[in-house]
């Protein structure tokens, strides 16, 4: 199956931490960086999810926010460190790669954006991504 999700980085469970109908979810990505889904308890159910389960987490591009500096007082649980590796601008909207260890996120922010964060490459950036715009799927 093909999907247009750009971000697809692989992962192995670390916890899964069930609530009455949602599930946290704790994934050790390739290059290391935790990240965590909020995800229904049925589909981890249904996806056989435990410590240890291979996993691509995936998120859409236009969830994917950045930041130029330290990022505290946030209730954003996933933040990857990473590196823009490239930028590219349209009319009103912008998509810019990060290189983060073991992979590459891709950010769809509008072109605003990328001006006023003086977005080029080589500027180091953190990804910001809320759990519940996280999705697991099994390897």
């Amino acid at each position: 199956m093909s999907l247009s999700i750009r971000n697809q980085i692989p992962g192995t469970v670390t916890s899964v931490t069930p609530g009455e109908v949602m599930a946290t979810v704790r994934t050790r990505l390739t290059g290391g960086q935790d990240i965590t889904a909020a995800i229904t308890l049925e589909a981890v159910k249904e996806l056989g999810l435990a410590e240890g389960t291979a996993v691509r987490t995936m998120v859409k591009s236009t969830e994917v926010s950045l930041a130029t500096g330290p990022v505290t007082g946030l209730s954003i649980r996933n933040q990857i460190p990473g590196t823009v590796s490239e930028v590219a601008t349209g009319g009103a909207m912008a998509t810019v790669k990060i290189a983060v260890e073991g992979g590459e996120i891709t950010a769809a922010i509008t072109k605003d954006a990328v001006a006023d964060l003086g977005l080029t490459v080589g500027t180091r950036v953190t990804a910001l991504i809320k759990s519940t715009e996280v999705s697991l799927a099994t390897v």
